[in-house]
């Protein structure tokens, strides 16, 4: 039976049209889901919206619509942007779905059994745009002397009565859970400002709201709907069939890993393993928080002008060229920039110049020279095992080690590196001078030698760019039921498929070099 890795998004707050963050984590998690899927595993993965709050209700109020309207037409977006970019989730989970309301709510009942809620008054300020209440000693000072958290939203002063949790009880068990399971909360740098913000001690937490009623309804409790980021991180529970005890909640929770950005850490390392502590639910395995894609630079606000629909960048440099790009330019964890410029020249140096270039010139030769025939080994030299084996060594353990350890951009440099050695030996063994030469055994066997490289590398980048990489494999006649882990550790696939009398025709191109608009500046 397939090993089952369950991996999740966090779900987006749609009160504004997907920016280039959310197709960051979204094609970042699907790279995650696809690698898994290649070494053999069985996966789930999950996306979604987060669709309720005082943010959804205001924005609909200002736009002349319901919340529900709103959301149905705001989730819609991010449907697509998740289908325009090759995401491969196996569910697209909504708040606004009675399922997830049932859900929150039994996940509600079991803190309340647990002796963790009670009702009070609360008083203290709020983030709208967080959807976040803050201590008076996080806030600082904006350049006008007003207040704001400590992510440079405003706050505002909040008073009414409302459910608590008891987070206070749950200090010790958190730190023993971040101080024991270093692989819990990465990167790093993250785990250490969480110890630290727990260590500094932690107060009960506001867990319900009485000022509007765009939310899950607490249980038992009328005019009191759920705080909106319990409901939200219920959500990883909700599409398993929580709280039944279903088989897909038996196959799938804990979750493997929950990728989310930086700037929510608090809420999926502190508020949601107390909850699910409380709640008495496994703990996921891993949460991963992501840096921001910073456009030249500097974060995207609309009163710099410099947001950018990520699906008018697919639009422009190809979904491929896009994804390949976030993953390689970004050390992830870390914070990262784009510009159309930074695109174009990564994609055209590696994509287009490098791999592109090298699996079209070897296999136009082959279609020139042996009419589409598979070439043979004839006349092997030294260095064609040397480059066979490094080739093979990389696709099967470097680039599979970088991209299970979440480091895309290492594993690209591993890839890339084998395109280099594979282009360095085009040149040097020149098999169009060969030709000329009559050196047709010599020719066939550098053909062969560069035609297996070609499939390897072309296997080991399908997570990154599954589109691009599925086009070339096609062509090079890889059947679609042997471009995973397994093909990779085949010896004798080649022998294979030469035997099979396969006729290759001639090539197109997988990944054309990108022009940059005229006076384009973004």
């Amino acid at each position: 039976m397939a090993d089952p890795y369950y991996v999740t998004t966090a779900i987006a707050y749609p009160n504004g049209r997907p920016h280039i963050g959310h197709a960051y984590e979204a094609i970042a998690a699907d790279v995650i889901a696809r690698f898994h899927r290649q070494q053999g595993r069985d996966v789930r993965f999950q996306t979604g919206t987060d669709e309720h709050g005082l943010k959804m209700a205001q924005k609909a109020r200002e736009t002349g619509v319901t919340p529900a309207q709103l959301s149905d037409e705001m989730s819609s977006y991010f449907i697509a942007m998740c289908n325009r970019l090759h995401v491969s989730y196996d569910v697209f989970q909504r708040t606004s779905e009675p399922r997830h309301h049932a859900a929150s709510q039994a996940l509600w009942r079991r803190m309340a059994a647990s002796g963790d809620l009670y009702l009070d008054r609360y008083e203290g300020w709020y983030s709208v745009r967080d959807e976040a209440f803050y201590e008076a000693g996080e806030l600082i000072e904006g350049e006008g002397g007003e207040r704001l958290s400590p992510q440079g939203t405003p706050v505002e002063w909040t008073a009414e009565e409302s459910w608590f949790f008891r987070l206070s009880r749950y200090q010790q068990p958190l730190l023993d859970l971040l101080r024991d399971n270093p692989g819990f909360l990465e990167p790093e740098s993250r785990r250490n400002e969480v110890i630290r913000f727990v260590e500094g001690g932690l107060r009960d937490l506001s867990v319900s709201r009485t000022s509007f009623d765009w939310g899950v309804p607490v249980p038992d409790s009328p005019g009191h709907v759920m705080y909106v980021w319990v409901d939200a991180l219920t959500n990883y529970l909700t599409g398993l069939g929580f709280p039944d005890e279903t088989a897909e909640m038996a196959k799938w929770w804990p979750a493997d890993l929950h990728l989310i950005g930086k700037d929510i850490i608090r809420f999926h390392a502190v508020y949601w393993p107390a909850f699910l502590m409380s709640a008495g639910l496994p703990l996921p395995k891993a949460v991963f928080g992501h840096g921001f894609v910073l456009h030249r630079g500097e974060k995207m606000s609309k009163s710099l002008g410099n947001v950018v629909d990520p699906l008018e960048l697919a639009d422009r440099f190809g979904v491929d060229g896009l994804r390949y790009f976030l993953m390689r330019e970004v050390s992830f964890g870390q914070d990262g920039s784009y510009s159309a410029e930074a695109i174009v020249l990564r994609c055209n140096a590696e994509l287009a110049n490098g791999f592109g270039n090298l699996a079209q010139r070897v296999l136009s030769l082959i279609f020139r020279n042996l009419g589409g025939r598979l070439p043979e080994i004839r006349a092997p030299g030294a260095g064609d095992a040397a480059l066979l084996e490094r080739v093979r060594q990389a696709a099967r353990k470097a680039v599979p080690a970088a991209m299970g350890a979440l480091d895309f951009s290492g594993a690209i440099e591993a890839w890339m590196g084998e395109i280099f050695a594979c282009n360095q030996y085009v040149d040097a063994e020149a098999p169009w001078a060969l030709k000329k030469e009559g050196r047709l055994d010599r020719m066939e066997t550098v053909l062969a030698v560069l035609f297996q490289c070609l499939r390897d590398l072309a296997i080991a980048i399908r997570p990154v760019v599954p589109q691009s990489a599925d086009r070339l494999l096609d062509q090079m006649a890889i059947a679609p039921d042997a471009r995973d882990r397994t093909a990779l550790e085949d010896d004798d696939w080649y022998a294979r498929l030469g035997a099979t009398g396969v006729c290759l025709q001639q090539p197109v191109g997988v990944f054309p070099r990108l022009e940059l608009a005229d006076g384009a500046a973004h």
